[in-house]
């Protein structure tokens, strides 16, 4: 039996029934200072190696998906409009329902359903999709994802971190797109949300891919070198400013810098 356990202060382990429970065998608890997670470095890391080893066993099946809201300007004043985003793990690519003033239970089952379409549409591979305890995602929500064979995992408590992968692509749609812009009405914010999945599908570089887009705008695959040919001399290490071409979106806020065909 251990004599003391160590622990943050989280509410499930500062509850009056865990007390009482270790007091009844005469285990004392130790907190961490607030704020001070590598007080109890051994656990975090390895919460750190066992997230990371569940997405990369899963990631090619994996969905995360959340809720973003956006105050609009309307005819009636400022409202709130909100939008559904699914992300897939492994290729990051995303799917994101129209805009909505209403996210009620009967908008989003039909954006399960529209999220199973697609998955089936683009061929991405679907298991499991993981999403926070916001109340707007519904039992029927669930349901529908569940009657598609896609199981539902949703995150702990206050742990925005356990959907760590489309909150950072909100973070990128809100820092690099909506901020710069007074959204009016739900067209607006449809344009402006999907100029920036396209480029953020066919333009824009990602670390986590080799620095390359995740969508080829070309449809064509890549041509295989015939048989027999040297291979083509690998391009200088200055590329004249002539040869470079750029290609803008939304009035030159989202840019796209590459070579000119030769």
């Amino acid at each position: 039996m251990p004599q003391c356990i160590r622990s943050d202060n989280g509410p499930e382990f500062v509850s009056g029934a865990v007390q009482r429970g270790l007091q009844l065998v005469s285990v004392e608890t130790l907190y961490v200072q607030p704020g001070s997670p590598l007080e109890n470095g051994y656990a975090e890391s390895f919460h750190s190696r066992l997230r990371d080893e569940f997405l990369k066993i899963h990631a090619a099946t994996l969905w995360q998906c959340d809720f973003y809201s956006k105050k609009v300007m309307t005819l009636k004043g400022l409202r709130d409009l909100y939008l559904l985003i699914f992300l897939h793990v492994e290729t990051r690519r995303v799917f994101i329902a129209p805009a909505s003033y209403h996210p009620n239970e009967a908008w989003v089952k039909q954006q399960a359903e529209a999220f199973l379409e697609h998955t089936k549409e683009t061929g991405l591979d679907t298991a499991l999709v993981m999403h926070d305890r916001d109340t707007k995602f519904t039992a029927s929500f669930d349901d529908v994802l569940k009657a598609g064979q896609v199981k539902v995992q949703k995150a702990a408590h206050c742990s925005p971190n356990t959907v760590a992968f489309v909150e950072r692509f909100i973070q990128k749609l809100q820092q690099e797109c909506l901020d710069y812009f007074v959204v009016f009405g739900e067209k607006h914010m449809n344009h402006l949300v999907s100029e920036m999945v396209a480029h953020y599908h066919e333009e824009r570089p990602h670390q986590a891919k080799e620095n390359a887009p995740l969508i080829r705008a070309s449809s064509e695959p890549p041509k295989k070198k015939p048989k027999g040919l040297k291979a083509a001399a690998p391009p200088p290490d200055v590329v004249p400013i002539g040869d470079i071409t750029c290609q803008q979106r939304l009035g030159g806020l989202l840019k796209h810098y590459e070579r000119k065909a030769a």
